[in-house]
């Protein structure tokens, strides 16, 4: 028998690349029609709440993973083809969504803070936007059940506003976040719906001069490659597995484009982990002038300041200093000081090709021997097997 040919699909996909998670989704279904699918990808270069292109309606398509939401419904269905939701905004019947798991975004994102000491919480988000509304309720779950309050601030907009006039205008909201960010008690670890909000709150602690993270500490969603290190200062994120949702998206376009029936009517894909910036750094400390003196070290303590610059700064004697200090955080000013220094140190050996000549002049060690002397007894290992190791585990992530 003459071997049956498999016609080429052709698959439209509307998933914007304004955003990283989109970038992610279109990664995942990339790597899908290399590997295990006879595809053609069709797509173009929008931002979400896009219509419906025109060229969709004039190509003969085979099947459409989108960002579904009530706007574009319609138009798809006259496709009268397959299609897969990885927006996820609503149920609609006989499309399978694909989606990531807020409830385990809200817990990563609540053990971070609880990790680091916090006893006071607060989420801001978007109401009315359905993933801040499903992180908000799992978060508020987890807070409670840990016996804690939670202070919560939302833009409130109506239901019809597209998601991302909804984000545009909760950057004007400047005011009103501001009194809410003002009229909490420090120190308060607070997770905000996605990377974006984040950004619009630690614009407002700047403008409130509330230190981030001794104050505030922030965690946002998405791990956005643009967002996060652009913040000031640069954002802790949940990771999601935006990638595996795209993926699995196009394994189940491509059983129901021959046939296959799907019956599961939300699939949930796991968060990856958190990802910890300086907005996050820090054990929450409930002595204000202990925190002051953290904010301090954590500032200067690559300028080659010593004990007694801290000592100089602070209305505390060296030994109500010392004592505090540790009975807040278990360990010394000096300790404190040297651990600044070696993750700094860490950071530029995995972010950039500097010499040790170089790194020493940037983080206050006297000479490059002093470095690797400091480095090798806090980290267990010499600068060069660090930077080798991160550089390789760099490798396989991205491979």
């Amino acid at each position: 028998m003459p071997r049956r040919i498999q016609n080429l699909r052709k698959v439209a996909l509307l998933v914007e690349t304004s955003r990283s998670y989109g970038r992610d989704l279109l990664r995942g279904i990339a790597h899908f029609a290399r590997t295990r699918g006879h595809w053609s990808l069709l797509h173009q270069e929008m931002t979400i709440d896009v219509h419906l292109p025109r060229w969709m309606r004039e190509t003969k398509i085979d099947g459409v993973i989108a960002r579904v939401d009530s706007r574009i419904i319609k138009p798809i269905r006259k496709l009268n083809v397959p299609c897969v939701d990885v927006r996820c905004s609503q149920a609609f019947d006989g499309i399978p969504r694909i989606e990531t798991d807020d409830q385990l975004v809200a817990e990563m994102a609540f053990d971070h803070l609880w990790n680091r000491g916090f006893r006071r919480f607060a989420f801001c988000g978007y109401h009315s936007a359905h993933y801040s509304d499903a992180r908000l309720q799992f978060f508020r779950e987890f807070v409670s059940e840990a016996g804690c309050q939670l202070s919560v601030y939302e833009s409130r907009f109506d239901k019809d506003v597209p998601l991302s006039q909804l984000e545009e205008f909760g950057a004007v909201d400047v005011h009103a976040i501001s009194n809410w960010l003002a009229s909490l008690t420090p120190p308060t670890g607070l997770f905000v719906c996605n990377d974006i909000r984040g950004q619009q709150v630690l614009n407002a602690c700047r403008g409130l001069d509330l230190s981030v993270p001794d104050d505030i500490s922030v965690i946002g969603v998405d791990d956005d490659d643009a967002i996060c290190p652009l913040s000031n200062p640069p954002l802790s994120s949940v990771q999601p597995d935006a990638q595996r949702v795209g993926f699995r998206s196009a394994e189940i376009l491509d059983a129901l484009m021959v046939g296959e029936t799907f019956d599961e009517e939300i699939e949930y894909i796991p968060p990856k982990t958190v990802v910890q910036r300086m907005s996050t750094q820090v054990v929450a400390v409930e002595d204000r002038e202990i925190a002051r003196v953290c904010r301090f070290i954590r500032e200067h303590a690559c300028e080659g300041i010593n004990v007694s610059d801290v000592a100089d700064f602070t209305s505390l004697s060296r030994r109500q200093l010392e004592r505090r200090f540790r009975n807040e955080l278990g360990s010394t000013p000096h300790e404190e000081i040297t651990s600044v220094r070696v993750a700094r140190v860490q950071q530029l050996l995995r972010e950039t090709d500097m010499t040790l000549e170089q790194i020493t002049q940037l983080t206050g060690f006297s000479h490059k021997e002093s470095l690797c002397a400091v480095f090798r007894r806090s980290v267990g290992e010499t600068p060069g097997q660090y930077r080798r190791s991160t550089s390789r585990q760099h490798d396989e992530l991205t491979s």
